[in-house]
């Protein structure tokens, strides 16, 4: 048998030595390693990637909804028969937009005479004589006429919106370019037709000809004092009239006024 070489002790100590170094080695190895893992960055597959919803929907603007609810520069009011929305002389400083009910525009002269020049409705603006820098104060009296819901819009609210939204500056040309061509019509009216013309052509007015397949009935509460206002004869003419056309078929009227296509005839008939 061959004898096993036993080392020295000098060499086991030695051997000894480099193990526990070599072993501390490893050891601050491996916490070097750890640190850097530490710091490394994360891998791009172990991110958490942001959660990309469906976009918002753009809100686009819908002038039927801004006439329609209360907002920034606009409140709704309710107004009773015969109450005042505003006075003629007063600052206009906002525009109304009637969601309900009728409204009389009257004028009244230096001398105390009261003269009506517009009966308006649902869907009518009033008071946008105001966006004018050159009118301050209100130039007429708007007066309900029945139970009313109006919308007031501020005056630089308004501004604002017709500089913004061309939908609704749009829409805003187009009544004041209807009303202007019914102002024109009303004006050649009154200068070239009998008191009996313009009085049919206001019933059809009222009674919404043309808009309806069916006649309205029109609101009581326009009496014939209103009526000779508006088309520039007396009241009696205007009774005179009425009983006329009620004979003829033309109306009915007890109690609500109720207006027949058949009225036209009067307007047409040279």
């Amino acid at each position: 048998m061959k004898k096993i070489k036993r080392p020295r002790p000098a060499a086991l100590i030695r051997n000894a030595d480099f193990r526990w170094k070599c072993q501390g080695q490893m050891y601050d190895d491996r916490a070097k390693l750890t640190n850097l893992r530490e710091l490394r960055m994360p891998s791009p597959r172990r991110l958490r990637k942001p959660r990309v919803g469906p976009p918002k929907p753009i809100e686009l603007f819908d002038p039927s909804e801004f006439l329609a609810n209360a907002g920034i520069g606009r409140t709704i009011h309710k107004y009773g028969r015969k109450q005042t929305i505003f006075s003629q002389g007063k600052p206009a400083d906002a525009v109304y937009y009637i969601q309900e009910g009728r409204i009389r525009l009257s004028v009244i002269s230096k001398q105390g005479k009261e003269a009506t020049i517009a009966l308006l409705g649902p869907g009518d603006f009033l008071g946008e004589g105001c966006i004018a820098s050159d009118q301050t104060v209100r130039m007429a009296i708007a007066t309900a006429t029945t139970e009313c819901t109006v919308l007031k819009i501020e005056k630089k609210e308004m501004l604002r919106t017709l500089h913004e939204e061309h939908k609704f500056s749009d829409l805003f040309v187009a009544y004041l370019v209807q009303r202007h061509n019914h102002t024109q019509a009303d004006l050649v009216d009154q200068l070239f037709n009998s008191s009996e013309k313009r009085l049919a052509r206001a019933l059809l007015i009222l009674a919404s000809f043309g808009k309806r397949n069916r006649p309205e009935e029109v609101i009581p509460d326009v009496s014939q004092e209103t009526l000779a206002e508006m088309i520039g004869t007396t009241r009696s003419r205007v009774n005179f009239f009425m009983n006329k056309f009620r004979k003829l078929g033309f109306i009915e009227y007890n109690g609500k006024l109720r207006v027949h296509n058949s009225l036209l005839s009067v307007v047409l008939h040279e």
